[in-house]
């Protein structure tokens, strides 16, 4: 195996780690104004996620490194041609942030309800536009000779990139609904519980449909069966959510994530942005990747490095397992850490 080919795996890993793990961040966020009664309700979801979601999100940006140096010209093209959206995703996450920083800094009604707002835009709108945006990259772009992308914005607003957001943004509000059910106790996991199976059931629609048109679109006998084995997980995932086991519903949706995810990347392979303007223009691992010197370097400061990060984020979530309940957060006058 050539270090073109281990970089576009490790890639894939990166990707896998971001939509597993920032999925049920997004879906905590997306559920707060449906799920929680009451502020303490609210600053239980929120805390369910405090310790983790940052940590979280160094997936999306050692994804996004290691694409700049592995394929530069992929992440030139990517980020050329998709700018628009990517802009939005980084504004929203910017905004998402400081309003888990900022939401407890200040005791009134009207300071929380605000941010509480931030925190659903900025969850609503990667959920969906990540799943565009992946959807397009799968589909195949207009790119020219020059390895640029010369279509628009709303060339990547076709039905397969809509349909590949509405079935990101429903996968990762099942996900947050299952991590909620898994994270809290009382009434507010009762309720999680229930809502990730009404949502899982709209989610495993979704998904079926897109997952058959991706496979008619690139894929091939190995994206068929980690297709098939996402599914599989979701349906077992929702299942399980309807009998109370709460642990096993969320690994259920954590494993279709990442299968679908792993199937995605599977039926790309050996491309990275396939041009919908003609097959020979398209991106692929060997003609956007960068030197063998350069590969070579990033694949022994990975073998290092990566072990530590996974060790530390195994750590942290480790330490914060325990469920949360109401008794947990202080009373009303008392600023809730976020």
């Amino acid at each position: 195996m050539d270090l073109t080919t281990v970089w576009f795996i490790l890639i894939a890993v990166l990707w896998i780690g971001y939509f597993t793990l920032e999925g049920f961040d997004f879906g905590v966020g997306m559920l707060l104004p449906w799920l929680a009664r009451n502020d303490r309700e609210r600053r239980i979801m929120i805390n369910t996620i405090g310790p983790v979601w940052d940590g979280n999100e160094v997936w999306v940006l050692t994804a996004g490194g290691a694409t700049f140096a592995a394929f530069p010209e992929w992440y030139a093209t990517l980020f050329s041609g998709f700018y628009l959206p990517l802009l939005l995703i980084l504004l929203a996450l910017i905004v998402r942030g400081l309003a888990f920083e900022y939401r407890h800094q200040r005791p009134e009604a009207s300071w929380h309800s605000w941010w509480d707002r931030a925190i659903v835009v900025g969850s609503y709108v990667p959920a969906f536009l990540w799943g565009v945006a992946f959807a397009n990259i799968v589909r195949g772009v207009p790119i020219d000779e020059d390895k640029e992308f010369t279509g628009t914005l709303f060339t990547l607003l076709n039905p397969f990139g809509l349909l590949g957001g509405v079935v990101t943004l429903l996968l990762f509000l099942t996900h947050g609904a299952m991590f909620l059910a898994l994270k809290t106790d009382g009434d507010i996991r009762v309720r999680a519980r229930g809502v990730a199976v009404t949502s899982g059931l709209a989610a495993a629609a979704a998904a079926v449909a897109f997952l058959v048109w991706a496979q008619f679109l690139t894929g091939n006998g190995w994206s068929a069966v980690l297709f098939v084995l996402a599914a599989a997980a979701l349906v077992a995932g929702i299942a399980t959510a309807q009998v109370g086991r709460e642990g096993w519903a969320f690994i259920g949706t954590f494993a279709c994530i990442a299968l679908a995810v792993a199937g995605l990347f599977v039926g790309l392979f050996p491309d990275v942005m396939p041009s919908s303007t003609d097959e020979a223009y398209s991106l692929t691992t060997t003609n956007a990747s960068a030197t063998d010197y350069t590969l070579t370097v990033m694949t022994i400061v990975a073998a290092i490095f990566t072990p530590i990060v996974l060790g530390y984020q195994a750590w942290t979530y480790w330490i914060f397992r325990k469920r949360i309940a109401d008794h947990h957060i202080p009373d009303a006058e008392l600023e809730a850490v976020a």
